[in-house]
């Protein structure tokens, strides 16, 4: 059993707590909140006050970004790992600053679970598997800021060198139908915000950034994935390749979903599909969890594996640090109608996991 120590208490620290309770391999042994309250574990009004009467393997921040660096480092200092909500930090000075103080410790690993989700682990697999060829241009609009630019340069390989790159806004009316909590039963279109940037990481390779303000719960617009190739393309769930002379396919990523119709199973993800070849297996059968909750209980189990030496770092600080970077100069682009090049920092020099 790995224990952590969990630092927050808003709504992604009871989505970290929900997974952890229906892990049989991580448990949260206490929680620091400003004001005690009942959360079915212990809570304590300090790290200090945690660690005095409990032992733990790592420190998980779910705190606000201009926060996260300060507990970050306390706990480093202590001794202990962390796994930090993203973003690490709110600025560039910040993320400077936060790498400057713990970048060389190899403690620090970064909650972001985008990558982590079934759907774009099936598409990485399949991008990994040269099915299309080298990569050369990813287009991400669905989710925000460091996010997209994560799915981006993960599946592009792109590294963390500098990128030039142009965003622009526009506005227009735009309904919003759900929230964070729920329906909001409002029918009234308002002023929304879309940005989109384009991404020049060199050597061929590109990103397309379009994001519309509260895209990732507005059931309004699609979410859409492009991975371009030098032999094919992926779009969505569905590959266009060549897999003979003269011979163009065109083949579709399959989710092998149980619970439909007479399907007495239970509602569940069993895999992901490209024809006979599996891209991606559920590795909680039974548990009946959303896609965002598969992803979170995967971090947390690879986090734990690190901890104790017998996996990979899930998502170095260094990686993190660079998604935030780009996320920010995506904001500076638009605000300015400049294109911006982002610089060399000390985490770009950090090894690659």
């Amino acid at each position: 059993m790995t224990t952590f120590a969990l630092i927050g208490s808003g709504w992604r620290a009871g989505v970290f707590l929900k997974v952890a309770r229906e892990l049989s391999t991580i448990r949260c042994a206490g929680v620091v909140v400003r004001t005690p309250r009942r959360l079915g574990v212990p809570t304590f009004t300090s790290l200090g006050a945690c660690l005095r009467e409990l032992r733990v393997d790592f420190v998980l921040t779910a705190t606000p970004r201009a926060e996260t660096p300060s507990f970050i480092v306390e706990a480093i200092d202590r001794g202990l790992p962390v796994l930090a909500e993203t973003p690490p930090a709110a600025d560039l000075a910040g993320i400077r600053a936060l790498w400057s103080a713990v970048g060389d410790s190899g403690l620090v690993q970064v909650a972001e679970q985008y990558p982590l989700m079934p759907s774009h682990a099936a598409r990485a697999a399949l991008v990994a598997s040269g099915a299309i060829g080298r990569p050369t241009q990813v287009q991400v609009s669905s989710t925000q800021q460091y996010h997209a630019v994560a799915l981006i340069r993960g599946l592009l390989g792109a590294g963390r060198g500098p990128v030039s790159l142009r965003a622009t806004r526009f506005t227009a009316p735009l309904v919003h139908p759900l929230s964070r909590a729920g329906w909001t039963d409002d029918e009234e279109a308002h002023p929304t915000t879309t940005t989109i940037a384009t991404l020049d990481f060199g050597d061929g390779r590109s990103g397309l950034y379009d994001f519309t303000e509260q895209q990732t719960r507005n059931q309004l617009r699609f979410r859409r994935l492009t991975v371009r190739g030098s032999a094919g393309e992926l779009h969505n769930d569905e590959v266009v390749r060549m897999t003979g002379p003269r011979t163009l396919v065109r083949t579709p990523l399959v989710r092998r979903q149980t619970g439909y119709d007479l399907d007495l199973i239970g509602f569940d993800t069993e895999h992901i599909s490209l024809g006979s070849d599996v891209l991606y297996r559920n590795p909680y059968p039974g548990q009946r969890w959303m896609d965002d909750e598969i992803a979170l209980a995967t971090l947390l189990e690879r986090t734990a594996d690190w901890v104790h030496g017998e996996g990979p770092e899930p998502y170095p600080l260094a990686e993190a640090a660079q998604d935030q970077q780009l996320s920010l100069a995506i904001e500076e682009s638009a605000d300015s109608d400049n294109t911006v090049t982002t610089s060399r920092e000390a985490w770009s020099w950090a090894s690659v996991p």
